[in-house]
């Protein structure tokens, strides 16, 4: 007989009964802790979870402002925003962007440096920014993403504005132009300037004055659904516009200026001597800035850089060049300042000079010489042997000191970046390097020759403070600024960066006869321009030297590659009696001062004091405030 065990149904209810109670409390406990997590979101924090949930559903666009024109002083736009179609992407939006570039490229081209730049862009925006991916979209490629935008999330279609120079490369290096942002540039800004704005101004006024023409960015509060489609726009704060600046050129001088270089490589500047205005500064060849607003193609950017007359060097601040003989009048006048000295005294000149106990000639550039030379003379027919002999009698720390107080040796302060500084030597300049300094170093200094470098701005400063009699001031691009929503101008101001004061006061007119008597004088090297003016012009010639010429040798510019010869310059200023332009230019190897240089500041003269049709032109500011209503 088997035993059964009889069952304990005392003991099963008291193990079922405490599993129940443990359950109870447990579920007590979740519901409590549920209900406390609840009271957390919904009543302690409900303001945090409320604001984050609103931005879910509201998406903050930048609307980038429109940047601000810039005109030459009579109202001719120089550079411009022209609407165009853009190709943009919200990476919020999309799920998979390797596969909708894909789908993109078979709608649209897409150039390599439109993924790279897209993607530049992806690494340091955030991602519900609208980001651009291509620009310039023809009408054709517009309307294809249009049909195609249903089924394309996180695609967008914007006319967007976009930078413009319809002048192409005229007076491409004082406007400069912009460009993308780099990743050294965008660590550098405030980002939240530059929300939903790609470009930057990279060189000259673009560059310089870039938070005058940036402008103020505008927010836009858009309601997206689920799917991050805009529904409505809930708030709008509007962009504040760039700018407007008015510059001092004139972009008629300007053509003017760089036609009358031919393409050759060179440089103009033409100042007012009475305020500091940049009237024109030219520097050849040019270039198109155009295709750098977007990124320009390797291709055509490695044919710029390789490109042998260096387009892309601004010659006029750049450029670094021996004077040659236009140094000669500023010396003319450092000489005055030395007691005892007698402008009357003749030198003779009889075509070379020789240091004491030295073999070495140093040459005149008329093998023959000039005779009897006093100083006014030695200026007119720029006798080399004069001011070798003036150079020794100044000494070159009294040259150094004189040619600094005219501005050489450094930078102008012209109001754009970049500006280079030229070289005065001295002994001590010479000892730094570990060199000493030799008599002969200061007899071609007379000349302008030697280690002596100087900028085409830099020249026609100087000259502007002959003209003036002793104001030395800075040169200026920016005329005015203009509120775009009042028209309202606000002119610049010139600024005088030192009075030069010389002992004789008589010298000014001294020099400045000199140099009337080169453009107007029986024997002026320049007579050439200056016979028919009708007005009159003071000027000196210069011719630099390239490369060296052995004692026994003569110079013979045919037989010398192009490269390798002299340079030819030219400063004048005008009219004589009562200037209203000064001049310098620089004709890189162009041979002669008075033959390749000197015409092309009688045109620029021409131009800005006849104008073409050989009338006087209106008032230039007057120009400008017709041009701005």
């Amino acid at each position: 007989m088997l035993d059964i065990p009889l069952k304990d149904y005392f003991r099963e209810s008291r193990l079922f009964n405490s599993r129940l109670s443990m359950t109870v409390v447990v579920v007590a406990i979740l519901t409590l802790a549920l209900f406390a997590r609840l009271v957390y979101l919904q009543i302690i924090n409900h303001r945090h979870y409320a604001t984050l949930s609103q931005e879910n559903r509201i998406h903050p666009r930048p609307i980038p402002p429109v940047r601000g024109q810039i005109l030459d002083r009579n109202g001719v736009v120089l550079a411009e925003n022209r609407p165009v179609y853009t190709l943009e992407l919200v990476p919020e939006q999309i799920d998979n962007m390797n596969a909708l570039l894909h789908q993109l490229g078979e709608i649209v081209e897409l150039q390599p440096r439109d993924l790279r730049n897209f993607t530049r862009q992806l690494r340091r925006r955030p991602r519900f920014e609208s980001l651009t991916l291509r620009t310039y979209l023809s009408n054709e490629e517009a309307a294809r993403i249009a049909v195609n935008r249903p089924h394309l999330d996180g695609v967008e279609l914007h006319a967007r504005l976009q930078r413009h120079y319809p002048l192409g490369g005229l007076g491409v290096h004082a406007v400069g132009y912009v460009g993308r942002i780099d990743e050294q540039e965008y660590s550098g800004v405030d980002r939240s300037a530059y929300r939903g704005t790609e470009h930057i101004g990279k060189l000259g006024v673009e560059q310089s004055y870039e938070q005058q023409l940036l402008g103020d960015v505008g927010i836009e509060k858009v309601e997206a659904n689920a799917h991050g489609r805009a529904l409505r726009v809930i708030e709008r704060i509007a962009p504040k516009a760039g700018q407007n600046l008015y510059l001092n050129v004139d972009a008629k001088l300007q053509a003017t200026a760089e036609t009358a270089l031919k393409g050759r490589r060179g440089a103009v500047v033409a100042m007012d001597p009475n305020n500091g205005e940049v009237l024109a500064l030219v520097s050849t060849p040019v270039y198109d800035p155009n295709p750098f607003v977007n990124g320009i193609d390797p291709e055509s950017y490695r044919l710029l850089i390789e490109d042998p007359d260096k387009p892309l060097i601004n010659r006029a601040l750049n450029g670094q060049y021996a004077p040659g003989s236009t140094i000669k009048p500023f010396l003319a006048l450092a000489a005055l300042e030395l007691d005892g000295f007698n402008p009357e005294e003749s030198v003779f000149c009889n075509g070379y000079f020789r240091l004491p106990g030295s073999a070495r000639r140093f040459r005149d550039w008329k093998k023959s010489g000039h005779g009897e030379v006093n100083l006014h003379s030695a200026i007119v027919q720029s006798c080399d042997v004069y001011f070798y002999r003036l150079a020794l009698t100044l000494g070159i720390n009294h040259i150094k000191d004189f040619l600094a107080r005219l501005g050489f040796g450094t930078p102008t302060g012209i109001d754009i970046m970049g500006e280079s500084p030229g070289l005065l030597p001295s002994p001590e300049w010479k000892q730094a390097r570990g060199e000493p300094w030799y008599p002969g170093e200061t007899v071609v200094t007379g000349i302008g020759q030697g280690p002596i470098l100087v900028t085409p701005l830099q020249l026609a400063t100087a000259v502007s403070v002959l003209a003036n009699r002793g104001t030395r001031l800075r040169p200026r691009l920016l005329r005015a600024v203009e509120d775009p929503r009042t028209g309202a101008l606000q002119p610049t101001v010139a600024e005088t960066v030192r009075h030069v004061v010389v002992k004789r006061t008589a010298g000014w007119d001294i020099v400045r006869t000199g140099m009337i008597d080169v453009a107007h004088g029986e024997h002026g090297t320049a007579r050439g321009i200056g016979w028919n003016a009708p007005y009159k012009i003071a000027g000196k010639t210069g011719t630099a030297q390239v490369s060296a010429v052995a004692q026994g040798e003569q110079y013979d510019e045919s037989q010398t590659p192009e490269r390798l010869r002299d340079h030819a310059l030219f400063i004048a200023f005008a009219p004589a009696d009562d200037p209203k332009i000064a001049v310098a230019v620089v004709v890189e190897n162009g041979g002669h001062g008075s033959s390749a240089a000197a015409p092309i500041a009688r045109k620029v003269m021409d131009e800005y004091l006849l104008g073409s049709d050989g009338s006087k032109p209106p008032p230039p500011k007057q120009t400008m405030q017709q041009a701005s209503r």
